[in-house]
């Protein structure tokens, strides 16, 4: 593979086994579409500037894909030239692509990125996690060792993308910012908003309903 082409924003790489949605998850982050039958790879370059209302800040991205080269292990130091970021994708139904994550692509970036690069991993397929063959929790551990973001993603539900892609920045763009919630305890937090809520609104009913009886009390009585 040549060196690519400088872009004006900043350059995303996305690595990973083929098959496991590399090509899906740029189309719908930058597109907003999805099409299960795309041939893999078929999108080598792709960018979008994105707003962080988190930062107040924009960021221009030139995001890169394998362009099927994956198959052949064929990345070379080319690939990474210049790369910011890394987004590192596998498939959560296909223990073999986590595996191949933590033992070739992770040991590739190594030795062909820079130094600071900033790194994502996502746990991609979301939408089938009743055949997840990765344990979350294996996958985050991971993450947290290499000290990278993770997130799950369905590119095919959109779940988790804009998320993907906004953490990413921000870390990138503000190294010291901490991103206080997970993605299970940012479910668990939307829960216990939902519960809150969910009481508030039978706390004011039965309130009315109390005012109401009294009113209709003080009729009668008068």
């Amino acid at each position: 593979m040549s060196a690519p082409t400088a872009g004006q924003g900043k350059k995303l790489v996305f690595v990973g086994d083929s098959g496991v949605g590399k090509t899906c998850i740029i189309a719908r982050f930058t597109r907003g579409s999805f099409d299960p039958n795309s041939p893999s790879g078929s999108a080598g370059f792709s960018n979008k500037t994105i707003e962080i209302p988190e930062l107040n800040r924009s960021l221009a991205l030139d995001i890169w894909d394998t362009v099927g080269q994956e198959r052949f292990r064929a990345l070379t130091k080319y690939f990474y030239q210049g790369a910011k970021m890394a987004i590192l994708v596998y498939d959560i139904t296909v223990k073999e692509s986590f595996d191949s994550l933590k033992n070739y692509w992770y040991e590739d970036i190594k030795e062909h990125a820079e130094e600071d690069i900033v790194l994502a991993i996502a746990g991609n397929k979301a939408d089938l996690y009743d055949k997840e063959a990765v344990p979350e929790d294996e996958a985050r551990e991971f993450a947290k060792d290499i000290g990278a973001i993770f997130k799950l993603t369905s590119a095919q539900n959109n779940s988790g993308i804009d998320e993907l892609f906004n953490d990413l920045a921000i870390k990138y763009l503000d190294p010291n910012l901490e991103i206080n919630f997970s993605d299970n305890q940012k479910q668990e937090h939307k829960k216990e908003e939902e519960v809150q809520q969910n009481n508030t609104i039978k706390l004011d009913k039965k309130d009315v309903s109390k005012e109401n009886e009294k009113q209709n009390n003080k009729k009668s009585c008068c």
